[in-house]
């Protein structure tokens, strides 16, 4: 079933697919797609791969594994076909919830394990439908260059590189003891994705500035890297902390600074650097899914636990935020303090954003979560009704968005509920309600790759 939400004009870009795991009840082997080279026009059958992350010991937690199942993209929308990825998805190997990536064109998964044992482990796995994942390459390490947890992204060079950064942290004094400042060490390495090696590492000291660090500010975690359309520059989202530099005791009610980016030179990862946002307050390192996206020559980026709600920024090809772009999600969508969960664009410059906001409700793994389409250049957004909300719909660990041409896929069940696919098409303005996700007790479904 199909319900209109609004029509948009029409828009162009680069488009990346996302794809995460699932798993099929009644088709244990989908039949293989044809797939479009990646292009996503929409108009060719792609795999698309739920993923679905089990309770460990808390509803919601996410700590009890990950599975993944693939379906055709015809599959994906059919409200007829049943997926059941805890009962017959494949394991993607990872002491907590898997860090999943996926190729443009849904034909390749790309995991790196979270933590444990195995922690910071690389894979690569063909997808070949249902419960059917091939491992490709060879298994490599990059925990001793971001430790067992790291924190990665593919990013968007044809599936060519993934990018793994790290913070460490260190109060320093002078010599009577006093504190001056933190400092802040990145370190940050890139993985050749097509032959599972080491491309490059560096590790730098990044400071923020002088009055900012006599504050007691400092860079206390980083995440979400990208490239700019030049591919010259990495830009690396940042959170910020702070401490009373009389005691160096961690302080929680303090002033929001404007949003920061650190920005390196690439491939070289040198040259460290730390630019600010005058519109946006808070922080910009996202949290499980990506954070900033490529479209039209810019890199737009949404900011977490501003003041003012989430907003999405822009940086533009001069590698400096424009302060006068200017998109408030409070404004657009009419509610306060907005948060930003998640969100993925298409082609057109539209996109499918999860957020939360002041006032959802709590449910058994935390607040309630929404969708809402959203226009980069119109600067709208609208929540999209079409979808069921429920006060357990926890979105606040969602990881993937699959893109294929105008269309965005995005996964909905409740905690420990059943649920569904939908695909929302950004230019049409309508929502396809398309196959039922089975769920158990506890646990979730974390979105498509």
């Amino acid at each position: 079933m199909k319900s209109t939400i609004f029509d948009f004009k029409m828009l162009t870009a680069i488009v990346l697919t996302l794809g995460l795991a699932t798993s099929c009840s009644n088709d244990d082997s989908p039949t293989s797609p044809d797939t479009d080279g990646g292009t996503g026009t929409g108009d060719e059958s792609r795999w698309i791969t739920v993923a679905a992350a089990r309770m460990g010991e808390e509803p919601g937690d996410g700590n009890g594994g990950t599975l993944i199942y693939a379906v055709s993209s015809e599959d994906a929308k059919d409200p007829t076909i049943s997926i059941e990825p805890f009962e017959n998805g494949f394991i993607a190997p990872s002491n907590r919830t898997a860090r999943l990536q996926s190729s443009e064109d849904g034909s390749t998964i790309f995991n790196i394990s979270y933590a444990g044992d195995t922690g910071g482990n690389y894979t690569k796995y063909t997808v070949e439908g249902g419960q059917t994942f091939s491992q490709t390459g060879s298994e490599i390490s990059i925990a001793p260059y971001v430790g067992t947890a790291p924190r990665w992204i593919k990013l968007f060079d044809g599936d060519q590189t993934g990018a793994a950064v790290y913070v460490s942290t260190e109060h320093e004094t002078d010599d009577a003891g006093n504190y001056t400042r933190t400092n802040a060490t990145i370190g940050v390495v890139t993985l050749d994705l097509v032959n599972s090696s080491i491309n490059n590492y560096q590790e730098h000291d990044v400071s923020l500035s002088a009055e900012e660090e006599a504050n007691g500010y400092y860079i206390s975690r980083i995440d979400m890297p990208v490239l700019n359309a030049a591919g010259d520059k990495l830009y690396i989202g940042a959170r910020l902390s702070k401490v009373d530099p009389a005691t160096t005791e961690s302080e929680s009610d303090y002033e929001i600074l404007g949003s920061k980016t650190i920005v390196l030179d690439y491939p070289s990862l040198l040259n460290p650097s730390v630019i600010t946002s005058t519109v946006g307050h808070g922080n910009t390192n996202g949290y499980r899914s990506i954070n900033a996206f490529l479209y039209k020559g810019s890199v737009y980026q949404a900011n977490q636990s501003d003041p003012a709600g989430s907003h999405i920024l822009k940086i533009d090809a001069n590698n400096e935020y424009d302060d006068s772009y200017v998109f408030s999600l409070d404004t657009a969508l009419g509610v306060e303090d907005a948060y930003i969960l998640g969100w993925r664009p298409a082609a057109n410059g539209k996109a499918v954003l999860a957020y939360q906001h002041a006032g959802s409700e709590i449910g058994l793994a935390g607040a309630q979560g929404f969708f809402a389409l959203v226009d980069l250049e119109a600067k709208t957004a609208q929540k999209i009704e079409a979808i069921p909300y429920d006060p357990d719909f926890y979105l606040f660990q969602y990881q993937g968005f699959v893109v294929d041409g105008t269309e965005i896929y995005v996964t909905q069940a409740p905690v420990g509920q059943n649920g569904n696919i939908y695909v929302v098409d950004t230019e049409k303005g309508e929502v396809t309600k398309g196959a039922e996700l089975v769920n158990v007790e506890g646990s979730h479904f974390i979105g498509t790759f």
